[in-house]
């Protein structure tokens, strides 16, 4: 790597001749494939626009040209090329670098991007920042790629820029795929596009956007003419170029999905690292999978719904056993969350699966469209509580307090795979309202998981164990993090799985106060409005006078890390709850 082991910053790359930028360009390509063969993270997004990041920062005067990474998981060349390069292997990790780009982190990173599609509204803020400033050369990029052009907000922001004379460079990374290959009517526009079959209207240029391409994206000095002539232009502007995700890396190219964030693989040959042969429980989103089918195969009234992500939310098990009633909606969680409550007026029952983190993106939806009309859409939301590596923007830390406000809707977290089969099939036998089923990232508990379904009384808790003195009130898979921590204890010790946060078994609170002492919850959200607030809200409702505390994540953002590091650092592993209940005993 004899030219990228002297680029620390666009400065030192500007100063290479245009000639050496391809072989620069294998080299980055190369740097990225080694660490995250190694210490895994994004792959095929970042490999795929390894050509335009060293053409946008040799020709653009990063920083203080405003250049915006949409979504944030295409930046890893863009962080190696701007001051990153030697604390690159931190990315993703505890006290390392973020996944996705992040203000504090460097000054070449003017916003945020975890979530995807806000860069166009973002980079026209900027822009008519400058002009009001009385600043007419700064230029600003927005490079929206991995499908998010199509999300509604990404429409907002260009119906808003085609009316303005603002100084702003669109790019359309267009590799017809985000997670999951890309989806919907524009996906075919923009394909008829590259095969030059479309309409004669272009519906950029009818957004009054100066419109330039297809080109290929892989081509450095067809890049380098583009953005210079573009450069000299004033005005709205987009670019549309042409990548491969995974580009360089034939296993990646050729699975794109697998390689999107492919774990460790072999940096050679590109082969995934074996999976381990013991066998362990299911992941969560599996058994949601899996039981969908299942339910659905015998209610014909069952749809499934999922913006963008059937691969990582299992969805797609129903996409290929029953296509007709499963629906990727791209990224579009607003639509994802009405076409859900449209679709529940006329009989059906909607499985709306969102992310936690992403759910928060319609939360106007969910309120006004969906629990305002008591509608009775199921959603499953996957991701719940800490994520881990994705840090801030992708923890689902959140989704208690902000649901538990809402009136008409019913709030689930199912400790283990049973509970959380048993809930689906509930949920569409019928409820008077909608119904929010949170559920972690990652590994459940049970190798047997495929047990008949039943029946769970809405609002109704679960004795574990017994105690006296102290109790304790898990809510959702955290509860087995809590019977670890009783168990090393061996005393009597009350555990109760709630399981659910809304409405709360008032029966078995009274029961609890009456019984112990003192009383601990335990959740993996915030602490603020989430369920340990609920209890004591009951408590004071009542006139309760046991000691209550509170363990769950404090006001903070959680930055990234592995879930056990991150578990500690919030006072939620089994040491915490363990040396809480300790405490409490020798009060």
């Amino acid at each position: 790597m004899d030219l990228l082991k002297n680029i620390d910053f666009p400065e030192d790359l500007r100063r290479l001749a245009p000639s050496e930028l391809p072989r620069l360009a294998q080299e980055l390509r190369d740097f990225i494939i080694d660490i995250v063969s190694a210490k895994e993270g994004h792959l095929g997004a970042s490999l795929g626009v390894v050509e335009l990041t060293i053409a946008l920062h040799y020709i653009f005067d990063t920083p203080n040209d405003r250049l915006i990474w949409d979504v944030g998981h295409q930046a890893y060349g863009h962080k190696i090329l701007t001051g990153r390069k030697k604390i690159f292997g931190t990315n993703r990790q505890l006290d390392g670098i973020s996944g996705f780009p992040k203000r504090s982190e460097s000054s070449y990173d003017p916003f945020g991007t975890g979530h995807s599609s806000t860069s166009i509204s973002a980079i026209l803020g900027m822009a008519l920042a400058s002009q009001l400033k009385g600043d007419f050369k700064k230029q600003h990029i927005a490079v929206i790629g991995d499908a998010s052009i199509a999300s509604g907000m990404a429409f907002e922001g260009l119906n808003h820029l085609g009316v303005t004379n603002a100084n702003v460079l669109v790019i359309l990374n267009d590799n017809a795929i985000g997670i999951d290959p890309s989806v919907g009517a524009l996906k075919k526009y923009l394909t008829n596009v590259k095969k030059g079959t479309a309409k004669d209207e272009n519906i950029f240029e009818c957004l009054n956007l100066h419109y330039s391409g297809p080109l290929d994206g892989h081509d450095i000095p067809l890049l380098l003419a583009e953005l210079n002539r573009l450069k000299s232009l004033n005005g709205p502007r987009l670019l549309h170029v042409i990548t491969t995700k995974g580009k360089g890396l034939e296993q990646a190219e050729r699975n794109q999905v697998v390689y999107h964030a492919p774990g460790k693989f072999n940096k050679v040959t590109g082969n995934l690292a074996p999976k381990t042969e013991d066998r362990q429980p299911p992941k969560y989103q599996d058994v949601f999978g899996h039981s969908l089918v299942e339910l659905a195969q015998e209610n014909l009234k069952i749809i499934g719904i999922t913006p963008a992500m059937p691969t990582g939310s299992s969805l797609k098990f129903m996409m290929e056993a029953i296509p007709d009633r499963a629906f990727d909606v791209g990224i579009a969680e607003q639509h994802a969350v009405t076409l859900a409550a449209g679709a529940a007026t006329e009989g059906l029952v909607p499985y709306c699966n969102i992310y936690s983190t992403f759910l928060q993106r319609a939360y106007d939806q969910v309120i006004h469209d969906v629990a305002l009309q008591k509608l009775p859409v199921i959603f499953c939301l996957d991701r719940s509580g800490i994520v881990g590596e994705d840090g801030a923007t992708h923890h689902g830390v959140f989704d208690l307090a902000y649901l538990r406000c809402v009136p008409n809707l019913i709030i689930f977290a199912p400790m283990n795979e049973r509970e959380l089969r048993n809930i689906m099939y509930t949920a569409q036998l019928g409820l008077p309202g909608p119904i929010a089923i949170r559920y972690p990232r990652g590994r459940g508990t049970m190798l047997e998981w495929r047990m008949p379904f039943e029946h769970i009384e809405i609002g109704t808790s679960e004795t574990l164990a017994k105690g006296s003195k102290v109790a304790v009130l898990s809510v959702g898979h955290i509860g087995n993090t809590v019977s670890k921590a009783i168990a090393e204890i061996n005393l009597p010790i009350g555990h109760y799985n709630m399981r659910f946060v809304k409405p709360l078994d008032q029966n078995r609170l009274r029961e609890v106060f009456q019984n112990y002492e003192s009383v601990i919850t335990v959740e993996d959200g915030c602490k603020i409005g989430g369920f340990g607030s609920a209890v004591l809200e009951f408590a004071n409702e009542i006139g309760a006078s046991n000691t209550i505390n509170v363990l769950g994540i404090d006001d903070v953002f959680l930055e990234q890390g592995s879930i056990e590091e991150l578990h500690r650092l919030a006072g939620i592993d089994a040491v915490a709850i363990k040396n809480q209940i300790i405490s409490l005993l020798n009060a």
